[in-house]
This record gives C-alpha cells, structure tokens and sequence, in this order.
C-alpha cells in the first residue's frame, strides 16, 4: 500500500480574489511590519463566503424542515463538513441544469452506488474550478444544481456536498437572475439579461425551472407545489436557491467554490477535511479542504496554477 497524501481542495484567497457579483472586496492591511515593529500582524475584512468556504443552514432560511429555527455555523456538529469522501465527475452541457440523472451517471463512473453515499461527503466536479476568476463564465454561465438535485442528495442521505462552482444552485435560481430579495438579472455576454439568454438558449419550458410565475403558467399550480411545495410549506420561496435549502434544511451542509487540485481526486474516494470557524452566530465561514488519498490512487494530471489577479 503506497503511503496517504494530503491535497488541496482550496482556491488561494488574496485581496483579489474572484467573488460573488455583489459581495465586497476583501481589505487586507498591516497592523505591524517587520521593518518598524518587528512583527508581521495582518488584517483581514471580507465577506465570510468568499473563495473556497461553508454554507450553514441560518444563511439561505429562518427555520429547518423540522420546524426549528435554522442552525447558526457553530450549532453544527464539529464534523459535519468531514468523512469519508467521494468526487463525483459530472457531465453536463455549459449552463446546465444537474439532475439526478447526471449524479447517477457520475456514480456509475466512480464506482459507487447511490445507496453507498449514505453519511459521505460528496464532492462534485464539474470543470467549473479550472474557471475560477473575475468573468461571467465562472459566475453567470456555471452550471448548477436545483431542486431535483437537492431532493436526490436528501434521499440517498449525504453528509455535506462540496461543488467546485460559485453556489450550491444554478446562478439562475439565485440572485443573478430573477430570483431573490435583490434580483438582479445580470446582463450577459449580449447585453441582454441572462434570462433571456437562457430562454433563447434552451426555451421557456426550461428557463421556467428558475421562474415561480412562470413554472405556474406553464405547468400549473399543483405541479409547483409537486416540485416546490415542501419549501413553501415553510416559507421558502421555492425556485430561490432551492438546492441550497433542500440540503441544508435536512442538515445536509455545503462547500462553495471547491477548486485546488479537484482533478487530482476526481472520480475517487478519499478522507474529506474542512473545518469552519467556531463562529458563534455565524451564517458561513471561509475554510480550508483538503482530501486525505493514498498516493497510488491520485489521477496523473498537473498541479494547478491559478493565473487570476494578474498573477
């Protein structure tokens, strides 16, 4: 047996760090300097989701499918970002939607039964890390995950789901796009909103995943409340990152922006690490993933390079 290697499964984080279309710029200055005080003491300002961290289920809802108030970061069980792991390789067409169908494809490729994810971390590669930057590709043309996704990682009882792209939902079930408190449907690489790029893309019918008024024009009120019902029930707005809270109002945590080198594990199993601040009160918090491999079993690919910043 070859000896067990540690890999980073982390984006570096810096000043410039690509971030979410809205959130801050992170500040980063010098308290003390080698040179005049003869120490190096930094400070840091920043939004905790920022680069490579953890969702808790107080940030996206007031309460949990049980009916109690959603769980703050240090309410979460210390490991509840940490076990055994499997990264799932997905395939999928840019922009898409992930389906049940595509994790249980990418199941069949690593060797894994659905039923054997009971308790795991599921790491998802979609090829999303390699375009980590300050671009409308990273944030507003990823792939993503939704509600069918979200209900699937519910069934077969998962542990965390860690996804190498800006969210644990399609940018357009997010604010992005058309949903949300601060809707924003960002505009596109055409100048027009991405939504009607998407609906000129892919149809209506499609687009009406991500759009509440129009998934009830299209399909009917029963058939939203089908798909959407159980988030409504507990005052969701359903098409509003509904992987988000699917998983995390079962107590299925999340991992944002997993990238590092994801491609060196992709499509094996390995011991997951992350741990998030003991934040009291805290929504999320920016962490370090690592994945615990033996050596023999790493995929023969280069080290990544990260070329965002202008570095």
């Amino acid at each position: 047996m070859s000896k067990k290697v540690f890999v980073d499964l982390t984006h570096p984080f810096s000043a410039d760090i690509p971030r979410w279309p809205y959130f801050d710029k992170p500040v980063i200055d010098n308290k003390h300097s080698l040179a005049k005080g003869g120490v190096l003491t930094q400070y840091i300002g920043c939004t905790m989701h920022t680069g490579t961290h953890c969702d808790a289920p107080r940030h996206v809802m007031e309460k949990e499918f049980d009916g109690k108030r959603a769980r703050y970061t240090h309410e979460m069980p210390v490991d509840a970002y940490t076990g055994d792991a499997v990264c799932l390789e997905i395939e999928i067409e840019a922009w898409g939607l992930i389906t049940g169908k595509h994790l249980e494809d990418a199941c069949r490729r690593a060797n894994i039964k659905p039923e054997e994810l009971e308790g795991m971390i599921v790491c998802l590669n979609t090829g999303m890390h390699r375009k980590f930057d300050d671009s409308k590709e990273y944030y507003h043309y990823s792939c993503g995950t939704g509600i069918e996704a979200g209900k699937w990682f519910v069934e077969h009882k998962v542990k965390c789901v860690a996804m190498d792209m800006q969210a644990l939902d399609h940018p357009l079930h997010t604010a992005m796009g058309n949903n949300g408190m601060t809707r924003m449907n960002l505009l596109g690489a055409s100048g027009r909103p991405i939504t009607e790029e998407y609906i000129e893309k892919f149809g209506e019918e499609a687009y009406a995943e991500f759009d509440k008024e129009l998934y009830i024009k299209l399909h009917g009120k029963e058939a939203y409340d089908k798909k959407f019902g159980e988030l409504e029930e507990i005052g969701c707005w359903g098409t509003w990152e509904p992987c988000h809270k699917e998983m995390l109002g079962h107590g299925i945590v999340g991992v944002e922006n997993l990238g590092g080198n994801l491609d060196k594990v992709s499509g094996k199993r390995f011991r997951f690490y992350c741990f998030p601040l003991r934040w009291y009160l805290g929504d999320g918090s920016m962490a370090r993933c690592v994945a615990e491999i033996e050596e023999d079993d790493l995929n023969d690919v280069p080290e990544r390079t990260y070329q965002y910043g202008g570095f």
